[in-house]
């Protein structure tokens, strides 16, 4: 008989069977038991589930495609996937098996690009797509790698008007570019307007002054993103449609105009209570964008997305021990974790990110309401709440002696980068071990250690002693 509190779960949610089972009172992640990787390993521990990656990018390709076909949409779709929401060579050689492109934001992304080709992972016909503000280094980059290496497929966006004239001065041949448009942000956000980007109403002059008579330059490509997101919003729709409007303005005078970018936005699950209709969006999109280019007459641009955290976001796992349990003057109580959310997951606390949290064992235990607090001696250093509801629901445990264990799950996107990975950490405690979880060639899974626990060695050294 299931236990009620499995019970409660799967009648309050619907739970996503695909990620997360129950077995005997403990936590299956992607078929994956976890207790068993905590025996090995032990906590904290940093989990990435490696064919989660290749899954998300053939869902997206799916839908786009399969949207496309629906309204017999006569351009092609590109699917990136931008380097800096996980930076890391497993990751990167995951996601280069799905016959996709690659999206950079910096300089050293490009030295990145050409190690991935020594080892013989890149294709040079492979777009890259060169987003970011360009500082003399990322264009010298941009332009060796045009000019000296054989990339025949890099499109430098163009991020302000300056940059126009530092690619001018190193390109040696031909270079396909592209405009970013500084779109507008939600009203709730302090600024209006993205700092990212040129204004819409300077585009087409722009073009018509600076790239229109120039040979070394082929615009390709408007690019388009939003802060908020893929969203079903006015707001969203709105953005795409004025987007989607300048591209078509520009088409006209600029013949070899072929791409619009809607850069990243695909959520990804942060709750069981997570719902969000991928089809319709895909579909929404891809019907919007040729509608307004029929009602202008031209033909439809192939579309290319840069998704982030959707593509590596939900392979990620982040397990810790409960190693005390602590009554203060509240009313709940403080379970201990054995490691700092503000160095493992970052994103907690500077931008109050919402996780799928769930006990790893214990799950006949009756449950009761309790505040996460990690090691540092800093006040931010909690967590209080879900995001389908103002707390945090966990076993209740009568004897800390028992081993208690805790998952935070989808934390795969930009934790590493942000925490200052392999860095120093604040209040110099250590990053935790990571394993990379995959399976061989008959389902089986298999693990391995990418990075042991930092020591108090490597810290040192970085701080000078």
């Amino acid at each position: 008989m299931k236990n009620k509190y499995i019970d409660l779960i799967e009648q309050t949610f619907e739970f996503p069977q695909s990620a997360f089972k129950v077995e005997d009172n403990e936590l299956y992640f992607h078929e994956v038991p976890l207790m068993d990787i905590i025996k090995q390993y032990g906590t904290p521990l940093k989990v990435t589930y490696l064919p989660k990656i290749t899954s998300q990018i053939q869902r997206a390709k799916r839908l786009f495609n399969v949207a496309m076909a629906k309204v017999d949409y006569s351009g092609e779709y590109h699917y990136c996937y931008c380097t800096k929401s996980s930076h890391f060579s497993f990751v990167m050689e995951e996601v280069l098996k799905n016959d996709v492109h690659i999206e950079t934001s910096s300089a050293f992304d490009m030295n990145l690009i050409m190690a991935l080709d020594e080892q013989g992972l890149m294709d040079k016909e492979n777009y890259i797509i060169c987003n970011g503000f360009k500082r003399p280094q990322y264009v010298e980059n941009i332009a060796d790698m045009h000019n000296n290496q054989g990339y025949t497929n890099i499109i430098s966006v163009l991020d302000n008007k300056g940059e126009i004239d530092m690619l001018d001065e190193v390109i040696q041949k031909p270079l396909q570019i592209g405009i970013r448009i500084a779109s507008e942000e939600e009203p709730r956000f302090e600024f209006y307007t993205s700092r990212l980007g040129i204004r819409y109403n300077d585009i087409i002059d722009f073009y018509n002054q600076k790239i229109a008579k120039n040979k070394k330059f082929e615009l390709k490509m408007l690019h388009f993103f939003i802060n908020t997101g893929i969203r079903d919003t006015a707001y969203y729709w709105n953005e795409l449609l004025k987007s989607v409007n300048v591209y078509c303005e520009l088409k006209k005078i600029c013949p070899t105009l072929n791409a619009i970018n809607i850069g990243g936005g695909f959520p990804i699950q942060n709750s069981l209570s997570f719902d969000y209709d991928y089809e319709y969006m895909a579909e929404e999109i891809v019907a919007q964008i040729k509608n307004t280019c029929n009602q202008h007459k031209i033909e439809e641009p192939n579309i290319f997305t840069e998704f982030g955290s959707f593509t590596v976001g939900e392979s990620g796992a982040t397990l810790f021990s409960i190693i005390n349990q602590k009554q203060q003057n509240d009313r709940e109580a403080w379970y201990m974790i054995d490691s700092s959310f503000m160095t493992t997951l970052p994103d907690i606390w500077g931008i109050n990110q919402r996780y799928v949290l769930m006990a790893v064992n214990h799950w006949d235990k009756e449950y009761k309401r309790v505040f996460l607090g990690g090691l540092t001696c800093d006040s931010q250093d909690y967590y209080n709440a879900e995001i389908h509801s103002n707390a945090v629901f966990l076993p209740q445990l009568c004897n800390i002696d028992e081993p208690m264990y805790i998952g935070f799950f989808h934390t795969g996107a930009y934790q590493e980068s942000l925490g200052g990975y392999g860095g120093v950490q604040h209040c110099l405690t250590p990053a935790p071990k990571h394993i990379i979880i995959d399976r061989d060639e008959n389902g089986e899974y298999f693990t391995k250690l990418f990075a042991k626990e930092q020591s108090h060695k490597s810290m040192l050294k970085i701080l000078g002693y």
